[in-house]
């Protein structure tokens, strides 16, 4: 069950659960189908920054070292680089939890340095920590398989439980996902006829909708994908092709997953870009529902939108938010990730149109929410992250978006009102997050920015 989809605890299910997809193309589910208990993290680590008040070169980490040896902490991973934040050099080493005085250890090396942060999965067991999360793009391979289910675990509603053949595709799948690293290219696969043919009855039915229903983003982009990524009723695309084409057209990059993730997690990979995506395609019994997101549902729902550069921003300060967020604000930003990226309207020339992957991949919502019907809001994200939904039927309540540039100011504004006691920036130079928490550090962003705008200008002069 490959569900990268995050949802927040405060819908009428259990406060610790994430939602496997989005809803099918008929309007009730099985109570309980969508959702799944957060498992224990089993590869629990922490992460320390630091920079030595003791500089003298290469000798200063060995120093650093020898706390971690005297309070009998081990280490699996370090670090070293310049410092942006003070002058010389700054440290990050990865602790492995165990025996030891790790307590010991780090109250004398933060008594020893100029600069000290703790980032870590075991926050809530150390009051000073934040919440971990990746600082490079390769950090995601720690969490993509810190799965919720796997494979062919599937509930006993689902169209496929009984069916041994499809349990074994789905399990192929994951599988395929499970080993992916990244920098690979991304696995191609050959599917079936009989899963070609269960995407060709999806596609022909949502290809009538789309051009009175979606909005003008997805219309616009979705000839592009039938040009250049195989997007044809008879062929299901490859993620390596469209994956290209997203990187060319926003920087977008698509990687997949072997099963649910939280929603940390999967706010997390939107910070970089990157959409953690399911390869495998529903059970062609019922090829007009899912109990969780597929193929279909990636490739028409989400796709066309992260190809469009107003959402692909939108989408990555949803994720840039969330990084160090306390739990209940991975909630709302989860909240808000719901009525906008999976169920957002949004409006067009006096219309509303549809621009969220659930109701563009799902022709009987996507009918259904331009109806009189629902209760249609203005998106604003400090009344949205609170609002609760039903998870088996179609929404009651949508919330609608003047512009995808309207929505992301909007997304940054509420970020500010995030408890943490620093900033985050993504440098696509390095395909890392910055943590902004020196006044040095900022200067030299603002500096960047200057030369920036600077280039702007000048361009501005030629025209």
């Amino acid at each position: 069950m490959m569900g990268p989809r995050p949802i927040p605890a405060n819908t009428n299910s259990d406060a610790n659960s994430v939602l496997p997809g989005s809803p099918p193309d008929m309007p009730k589910l099985m109570e309980g189908s969508h959702y799944i208990k957060e498992g224990r993290d089993s590869a629990k680590s922490t992460c320390v920054i630091f920079s030595p008040t003791d500089e003298d070169g290469a000798g200063t980490l060995a120093k650093c070292l020898k706390i971690f040896t005297r309070h009998n902490v081990n280490l699996s991973h370090i670090e070293s680089r310049s410092s942006t934040r003070v002058p010389g050099y700054e440290f990050m080493v990865e602790v492995t939890h165990g025996a030891g005085n790790f307590v010991g250890a780090i109250e004398e090396l933060r008594d020893n340095s100029n600069y000290f942060s703790i980032i870590s999965r075991n926050y809530k067991e150390n009051k000073t920590a934040v919440p971990w999360f990746p600082l490079r793009i390769r950090d995601l391979d720690r969490f993509a398989n810190q799965i919720l289910s796997y494979g062919s675990e599937l509930d006993a509603d689902h169209p496929g439980f009984s069916d041994p053949v499809y349990r074994n595709r789905r399990k192929y799948f994951a599988d395929i996902a499970y080993n992916y690293k990244h920098g690979q290219p991304l696995p191609r696969v050959d599917y079936t006829e009989e899963e070609t043919k269960t995407w060709g009855t999806v596609f022909n039915k949502l290809i009538k909708l789309y051009p009175t229903h979606a909005c003008r983003e997805h219309n616009h982009v979705f000839p592009l994908l039938i040009e250049n990524c195989g997007y044809r009723s008879d062929n299901i695309p490859q993620l390596e092709d469209v994956s290209n084409f997203l990187k060319d057209c926003t920087g977008f990059t698509l990687r997949p997953v072997a099963g649910l993730l939280s929603s940390r997690d999967f706010l997390a990979g939107l910070a970089f870009r990157v959409f953690h995506s399911t390869q495998y395609i529903r059970h062609s019994s019922m090829p007009l529902y899912t109990p969780e997101p597929d193929v279909c549902h990636e490739l028409m729902g989400h796709v066309p939108l992260f190809a469009d550069p107003a959402f692909a921003q939108f989408s990555q300060q949803i994720g840039l938010a969330s990084l160090g967020a306390p739990d209940d604000y991975i909630e709302k930003l989860a909240t808000c990730f719901w009525f906008t990226v999976e169920y957002g309207l949004c409006r067009q020339e006096g219309k509303i149109k549809a621009f969220g992957a659930g109701l563009l991949s799902s022709f009987g919502e996507l009918e259904y929410c331009l109806t009189d019907t629902p209760e249609k809001r203005p998106f604003n994200p400090e009344k949205t992250c609170l609002q609760k939904y039903p998870i088996t039927e179609y929404q009651p309540i949508y919330y609608v978006a003047e512009s995808f540039d309207d929505a992301k100011e909007k997304m940054i504004k509420f970020a500010d009102t995030i408890p943490r006691s620093f900033g985050v920036r993504y440098n696509s130079y390095i395909q890392g997050i910055e943590i902004l928490d020196s006044k040095h550090q900022i200067e030299n962003v603002i500096g960047d920015i200057q030369l920036e705008l600077q280039i702007l200008l000048q361009s501005m002069r030629k025209l």
